[in-house]
């Protein structure tokens, strides 16, 4: 037995050593009650570097580890001597086949080779261009976007869209910005975690940055499920806690992010990030009730709010944009721009603050512009404006 092993080890090494090694597969479990079905192993590149990932089939789950060529053939020839009694090595040259039975016989078939090497099947990170990798995003599997092997479901596509151009949006954001080598960021109602996840991941594996991520849940199952998840792909600055967006309690902090807070619940996120020094504060609004209920124009405006559906879209835009005035007069740039297009989603307004230096002045003027709206609205008070 312990022959043909070494010798199937042999050939795995070659195989990878010379980047001809396409996929192995173990299976036929010795234990037929195990939880281990069987293991799927592919040679990937992450961060420059080549390594084998592992993906567990369990009965209920599957899980994903990689490993360096060494760590994978000390597991292979465990996984042969206690789990499994097949194996298939499959190479640019050769197919080679492993059977052991229960005296401990193995033996090794050689065939011709039956799959071939696809052009850049290695290099994941550069797969359609996109800035988070489907292949080697191991959470992208636990929150259900990916396939066991990488692929994006046709019923998650959009959503795997959105959350790159979410990332590019934040890249395109801080680009600019000098956080050293360090970034506090607060996500301020993560929901499940798309996004969190796909932000921890950029800052951390593209930017390499020391980041610490905080996501502000309500729900305790999302709570829950996003810390599993976290530390099954090992990402340990990556925190998801029980809390509302009002009652966080938030001390300095380089970003704030709040996607989709309903109604006030942005303007209770603007204000944590400039109590915060936030240097970048991002916000996607959702819901304008606050100050749709208030409007009551006494001029010729007032033939656009007697329709409900204009009423709504113009209480959006007069409520975003004193939004971004408070977000100038407290010493912020900003930008206000689209999300995603509203084919992925209605929710598709981005507010971008970023820290700068404003005069006196300026701030004033924002704070006038922002009474000069009030006056044609007949609006008595915008929420933010009550927090700061």
């Amino acid at each position: 037995m312990q022959y043909n092993l070494q010798l199937f080890l042999q050939n795995i090494s070659a195989s990878f050593a010379g980047q001809q090694l396409i996929k192995i597969t173990l299976g036929n479990k010795r234990k037929k009650s195990a939880e281990l079905k069987n293991i799927f192993i592919k040679p990937v590149t992450i961060k420059n570097t080549a390594k084998l990932s592992f993906t567990y089939r369990n009965n209920t789950n599957d899980t994903f580890k990689n490993y360096d060529i060494k760590e994978s053939l000390i597991l292979i020839e465990k996984m042969l001597q206690t789990d499994f009694y097949n194996a298939d090595l499959f190479t640019a040259t050769n197919d080679f086949h492993l059977s052991a039975d229960k005296s401990g016989t193995v033996k090794i078939i050689t065939r011709p080779a039956s799959l071939v090497i696809k052009e850049d099947a290695q290099q994941h990170d550069k797969q359609k261009n996109r800035v988070i990798n489907s292949a080697t995003a191991l959470y992208l599997h636990e929150l259900g976007i990916t396939t066991a092997e990488g692929m994006v479901k046709k019923d998650m596509q959009d959503k795997f869209k959105q959350i790159n151009r979410y990332v590019e949006i934040i890249e395109g954001i801080i680009k600019d910005i000098d956080f050293e080598k360090n970034i506090t960021v607060a996500d301020m109602g993560s929901g499940k975690g798309y996004l969190t996840f796909a932000l921890y991941d950029y800052l951390t594996a593209n930017l390499k940055l020391s980041a610490t991520v905080t996501g502000i849940e309500m729900r305790d199952d999302l709570v829950n499920k996003c810390n599993t998840i976290a530390a099954a792909v090992n990402y340990k600055n990556l925190i998801f806690k029980k809390g509302t967006i009002q009652d966080a309690e938030l001390k300095s902090i380089d970003m704030l992010i709040a996607l989709h807070a309903c109604d006030t619940a942005t303007d209770d996120a603007i204000y944590k990030g400039i109590k915060a020094k936030a240097k970048v504060i991002i916000c996607a609004p959702c819901c304008h009730k606050q100050i749709r209920k208030e409007m009551a124009p006494d001029n010729e405006l007032k033939n656009i709010t007697k329709h409900g559906i204009l009423l709504e879209r113009l209480a959006e835009i007069v409520t975003d944009t004193i939004r971004s005035l408070i977000l100038e007069a407290h010493g912020y740039k900003t930008k206000v721009f689209e999300f995603i297009a509203t084919e992925h989603t209605p929710k598709n307004v981005l507010i971008v603050g970023t820290k700068s230096e404003k005069t006196e002045a300026a701030k004033k003027e924002s704070l006038d512009k922002v009474t000069g709206l009030k006056n044609i609205f007949n609006i008595k008070t915008h929420y933010l404006e009550t927090l700061l």
